[in-house]
């Protein structure tokens, strides 16, 4: 897959003044591993974005971008 940039957490994190490290902590995950979902190299699972939406109190759909997969014309 190339370098599409499908998430928000990182917008989210910052407008929440929150860091990639922090959510780390709050998700029992490696931060490395987070810092992979800021940079969209790797994506987090639905189920964890669910849990990301939750502790970081926005909806799904502020973490994702609805139109990253969409082809120009």
């Amino acid at each position: 897959m190339d370098n599409r940039q499908l998430n928000r957490i990182k917008v989210v994190l910052a407008e929440k003044n929150k860091t990639n490290k922090w959510l780390a902590e709050q998700l029992g995950k490696d931060p490395a591993t987070v810092s992979k979902w800021v940079t969209n190299v790797s994506q987090p699972s639905l189920e964890l974005l669910l849990h990301m939406a939750k502790i970081l109190n926005v909806e799904i759909q502020d973490l994702i971008r609805i139109n990253a997969l969409d082809k120009p014309e």
